[in-house]
This record gives C-alpha cells, sequence and structure tokens, in this order.
C-alpha cells in the first residue's frame, strides 16, 4: 500500500473522530475555571520538527477543510522556558485533544509540558484525547524505551528540571500511550 493514500486515510479517520468527539452531548464540559464554551474544537500537541511540514500540516488542514477549528502555534517556542501562558489557555479552551506522537516528542520539554496540563484537563472535565504515533511504536513511548529513553536520561541529566517534573511526565506519558489511538509507521 503507497505510504501517502494510508496516512490521508488515517488523517481522515482522526479528523471524523475529532468531529464525533467535539459534538457529542455525552462530553462534560469544564467546570471551574472554563467557561462553558471552548474557544477551539481541537489543540492538537506535536513536535514540530518531526511532524510540523508532513503529517500535521495534513492534519491541519483537513481539520479546516472540515470547519474544524484548531489551535496552531506558528511561534518559535525557546526551549527549557515554562509554558507560555497563550499555550495554556489554549489548552484550557479547547474541546478535544490530539497528541501527535513522534521520535522526538520526548526531547521537547514544551510538549511534555503541554501532554501534562492537557492530562489534568482530561482528567477534571472529561474531554477527549487521541494519541497518534507517527513512526513511533506506542510501547516505545508508554515504557519509554528507546528515542524516549534517551530523551528522559537527556532529562535527568539536565539541572533544569525537577525530579518530580520528570516523574510526571513519565507518568502521563505511560497513562496516554496506553490509550486507544492510531499507529502510522511507514504503511
Amino acid at each position: 500500500m503507497n505510504e501517502i493514500p494510508y496516512r490521508e486515510a488515517c488523517i481522515m479517520h482522526v479528523s471524523f473522530a475529532i468531529e464525533m468527539a467535539s459534538t457529542s452531548n455525552a462530553i462534560i464540559q469544564c467546570t471551574s475555571s472554563s467557561s462553558s464554551s471552548f474557544q477551539y474544537d481541537v489543540f492538537v500537541s506535536f513536535r514540530g520538527e518531526d511532524t510540523r511540514n508532513s503529517f500535521t500540516a495534513f492534519l491541519f488542514e483537513a481539520l479546516k477543510k472540515q470547519g474544524i477549528e484548531a489551535f496552531k502555534d506558528d511561534k518559535d517556542i525557546r526551549k527549557g522556558e515554562s509554558i507560555a501562558p497563550e499555550l495554556i489557555r489554549a489548552i484550557e479552551g479547547s474541546h478535544v485533544f490530539v497528541v501527535v506522537f513522534s521520535k522526538d516528542y520526548a526531547s521537547s520539554t514544551w510538549c511534555l509540558r503541554e501532554l501534562a496540563h492537557i492530562w489534568n484537563c482530561i482528567q477534571t472535565s472529561r474531554r477527549p484525547l487521541l494519541p497518534i504515533f507517527y513512526d513511533v511504536d506506542p510501547s516505545q513511548v508508554r515504557k519509554q524505551s528507546g528515542d524516549y529513553q534517551k530523551a528522559f536520561s537527556q532529562h535527568q541529566q539536565s539541572s533544569k528540571f525537577q525530579e518530580k517534573e520528570i516523574t510526571t511526565w513519565r507518568k502521563v506519558l505511560e497513562q496516554v500511550a496506553g490509550l486507544c489511538g492510531w499507529d502510522i509507521r511507514n504503511k
């Protein structure tokens, strides 16, 4: 099977799942800090260097074509800084979350901080989270092996991060990678 049609089919399935999740009456909306209406239909967490000009570009285009409002951060994010307030607002103001795990996702502390905040939101407001495993084995994400193990070794060697934060990232990765999602590896 040709790689491009397979990935396009996956994008169509993801778009459909997002559309269904964002229109479902069964979704419990945020209570405390968020208003009853969401600013965005979907927030996509992804490692820009891995997927911005390929998979996620096609995903954003497919969402746009279907009238699904997705938050897209086109700004350069500086490494090692705390998650920007506008990203926190976008996460909290999104109805559905899509996490595109890729080879170097865990090497980005921005991605890991986004993921931790997304996990907190779905724990408190029961919003859907749809994981996509783009050219990475889901078990590698869940068990933090291979490239994920290397990324965490680097985070632990850095004096910038507290062990508590790294432990949280590990637990959240394990939980999210355990959810049913799409495995899109060189198919």
